[in-house]
């Protein structure tokens, strides 16, 4: 078994020395240090779980991240790298006597090449923001998660995150021609380019969805698209969970790809038109919001075909948007989702698994026992033509019997998805939330082939601790 070795002793001891050695290389803004300045570092968006770190490192260029690396890697230090902050695993949950690198002032679009279509940008360029650079020559950057006006690309990278339009246009590794990595010792390496392939072995497939663990992502080149002739979104509103998870089934089984083909029970249903007054239909026990594209033609074509679909499901209603202001609500409400459940429930847990969608009515049903039995409610808003789910458990973070409950239905929804032939994560990684239950889907000859791929990269161990793999007895978390 190949060991995580424990942090130097004296690493808390040394914080002084570490401080003044850091602030020796950033600007004098770059570095935090201070309890309540640190304050907002010490969780992600999977805020049940909170630690203050050692320090707060802010570069602005690959030059001062590759110095920091350097640095920490010969003082022993742990280094977590952090973007927005909007991991909804803890994947930027820090530890105690690790620095958070923060990447959020790396914000610059460094290259814009229309004639090969792709843009290089930094690591702290939020999603949207390539989007709007570009969008004025009529092109766009594909992968849309719900937090894109504030998560970033370099995170992006490290969760493989996807979003409502991965389903015609794909992930995030499906749209990335290269990156330049900053390494565990303060080496720069440049991976792939503005080319459409890369040789020798697949480095950068192996990066994208690493988390952190590999190496830092300062800067990226991602692939650009022409914007498509024109979208309409259409509703289709049903009287059950388990008749819309069949008309899914039913629609990719026909060979049409939407654009993108989201699910809403119930619950979201009501919350989302509480918050964006898009006129969903509050009758319905499950709605799907699907989006096709093209020509004027094509899009008349392709949702006459979906209608015909859906009505074999004894829909409760059918509608198509007339115009891109309500195309525009369509999308308000469920780029909205997490943040209008907010408003009905205290706290919730956001999970995030992989299924068959042939699979998916079975799976919604056997989500509801599960809800019924632990007393919990859930709200089901996920992207449906993928599979990827991502079930919303309701609670009371300071009820600690309810907190524990969430947990509990959460890790079960996770097993189910393996069970089924699917898999614990689409896009939101494994962080802090998935590692205990990596021995569901992995055995441990597979676990320990994957620890060797970490350790080849950070063999000390120092990058993004306390992540992805079960914690083994000689590594506890840092207090």
């Amino acid at each position: 078994m190949i060991a995580q070795p424990a942090p130097k002793d004296d690493v808390l001891a040394r914080r002084p020395a570490i401080l003044a050695g850091l602030r020796a290389l950033l600007p004098e803004t770059g570095v935090i240090g201070e309890p309540v300045r640190m304050k907002p570092y010490e969780t992600d968006a999977l805020a049940a779980y909170r630690q203050m770190p050692l320090a707060v490192a802010l570069p602005e260029t690959t030059e001062q991240v590759a110095a920091v690396m350097a640095f920490c890697h010969r003082e022993g230090v742990r280094v977590v790298p952090r973007g927005a902050g909007t991991s909804l695993s803890g994947g930027a949950l820090p530890m105690g006597d690790a620095v958070v690198l923060g990447l959020m002032r790396m914000n610059r679009i460094l290259e814009i090449d229309y004639a090969d279509r792709c843009a290089v940008v930094q690591a702290g360029v939020t999603n949207i923001g390539i989007t709007q650079a570009v969008q004025e020559r009529g092109f766009f950057y594909a992968p849309d998660p719900s937090s894109q006006l504030a998560c970033m690309i370099g995170g992006n990278v490290n969760m493989n995150s996807g979003g409502a339009h991965c389903l015609r246009y794909g992930v995030t590794a499906n749209n990335l021609l290269g990156l330049r990595i900053v390494t565990v010792d303060g080496q720069v390496i440049d991976i792939g380019g503005a080319h459409m392939d890369a040789a020798g072995y697949d480095w950068l497939g192996l990066l994208t969805g690493s988390e952190g663990q590999l190496a830092i992502v300062t800067e990226v080149t991602v692939r650009i698209l022409r914007g498509p002739e024109g979208a309409r979104a259409m509703l289709a509103a049903f009287r059950a969970n388990e008749v819309a998870g069949a008309c899914v089934d039913a629609i990719i089984a026909s060979g049409i790809i939407p654009v993108a083909l989201e699910f809403m029970d119930r619950p979201a249903i009501h919350a989302c038109e509480a918050f964006a007054h898009a006129s969903y239909p509050l009758d319905a026990e499950a709605m799907l919001i699907i989006e096709v594209e093209g020509s004027t033609e094509e899009q008349d074509f392709l949702l006459g075909r979906i209608k015909e679909i859906c009505r074999n499901f004894d829909p409760i209603s059918l509608r198509v948007s007339a115009s891109a202001e309500e195309s525009l609500a369509i999308w308000k409400g469920r780029k909205g989702a997490f943040g209008a459940v907010g408003r009905i429930s205290p706290d919730y847990l956001c999970m995030d698994g992989t299924i068959p969608t042939s699979r998916l009515a079975e799976v919604l049903g056997r989500i509801a026992q599960m809800s019924a039995a632990c007393g919990l409610q859930v709200a089901n808003i996920f992207h449906a033509g993928d599979g990827n789910l991502h079930p919303l458990i309701m609670f009371d973070a300071n009820d600690p019997a309810s907190f524990h409950a969430a947990e509990t239905f959460g890790a079960d929804i996770l097993k189910l998805c393996v069970e089924v032939g699917g898999c614990l994560t689409g896009e939101h990684g494994v962080g802090v939330e998935k590692r205990d239950l990596m021995g569901v889907q992995f055995s441990e000859i597979e676990l320990e082939q994957q620890r060797r791929i970490k350790s080849a990269f950070d063999p000390g161990w120092l990058l993004n601790p306390s992540k992805v793999f079960p914690l083994k007895p000689e590594v506890p978390l840092a207090a």
